[in-house]
């Protein structure tokens, strides 16, 4: 199963993009991985924030298969243990899907759409982070998990 993860519109700031570049980089050598960053929308700046998250839920439906697993991760969503999460991910990557994405939002959030969609909800924390630091954050638990997986010394329990 490949493994995605979706970020809406680019990276602003250089030292979050060599992160996750960092991290994109390595998580190759676990699992079929692809780090995409669908393009901004256009004239994003004249829309209201429904519209905005409207627009962003268009361009994600209009490239998920149906038998693709999405997972959101959502500030509501369900908090887990490095440890947690790597069994997790383990239990989706014997599953039945093609693909299994991640998808991270815009600065907005999601439209009730991509909810209705979505095969579940992760949360990174009960903080608040900018959409961009997400990005960094999650690809960093991702290869945790896949440390932890293959028992390499990455993780300090």
């Amino acid at each position: 199963m490949k493994v995605e993860c979706w970020f809406i519109g680019k990276t602003a700031d250089r030292y979050l993009r060599e992160g996750i570049d960092k991290y994109a980089k390595r998580l190759p050598h676990y699992l079929p991985f692809e780090k995409v960053i669908l393009p901004d929308i256009k004239n994003a700046g004249k829309l209201s924030s429904p519209q905005l998250k409207q627009k962003e839920a268009e361009l994600v439906l209009s490239r998920l298969k149906p038998q693709d697993a999405l997972f959101i991760l959502d500030e509501k969503g369900k908090q887990l243990t490095s440890e947690d999460l790597s069994q997790w991910i383990d239990q989706q990557l014997q599953g039945f899907h093609r693909r299994l994405i991640f998808l991270v939002g815009g600065a907005f959030g999601f439209d009730d759409a991509i909810y209705q969609r979505a095969n579940g909800k992760l949360s990174l924390s009960k903080m608040t982070f900018s959409h961009q630091m997400v990005r960094l954050f999650w690809l960093e638990q991702l290869y945790r998990a896949m440390t932890i997986l293959k028992n390499e010394p990455y993780h300090n329990p």
